[in-house]
């Protein structure tokens, strides 16, 4: 399996990681099947924009590098247009990922998302076109049985 030199960049050096102390919204997702959670940090401005943002990645290198890049999409970004990050764009950003890596990019999405959603519960406001947050990116697959 062959990254591309943005993943092993994002990998080895990733941005924004961290934690932040009193964010606007928290975002965690996680891939029981290969066992990757992902949490984002939102600050958030009074007028929607996103001023700063981090993340605290457990999981493979792609895990790591969807997560520095899905930061750096969103950073600066209004919450609206922060929500239209997908998984797609993730990918497209790092110069795609092998198949097998793809959902990494899909939990940066459900993250990104799921952060947006507490902060609007916190807020008491309504994002227009953001569903409840997933907590494993595999809960809607009809095929798979629970135990």
């Amino acid at each position: 399996m062959a990254y591309s030199e943005k993943v092993m960049e994002h990998f080895n050096n990733p941005r924004n990681m961290g934690e932040l102390e009193n964010p606007s919204g928290v975002g965690t997702v996680g891939n029981a099947q290969c066992g990757d959670i992902m949490r984002i940090y939102l600050d958030i401005d009074a007028d929607g924009f996103i001023h700063d943002v981090k993340f605290k990645t457990f999981g493979c290198a792609a895990a790591v590098a969807t997560s520095s890049m899905a930061t750096e999409l969103v950073i600066g970004k209004h919450i609206t247009d922060a929500l239209k990050v997908t998984n797609q764009a993730v990918c497209d950003a790092l110069d795609g990922l092998p198949a097998v890596k793809v959902h990494c990019s899909l939990l940066a999405e459900e993250a990104i998302h799921a952060a947006l959603w507490d902060y609007a519960e916190r807020e008491g406001i309504v994002i227009e076109g953001l569903e409840p947050p997933k907590h494993d990116i595999h809960e809607d697959d009809e095929d798979e049985e629970e135990y």
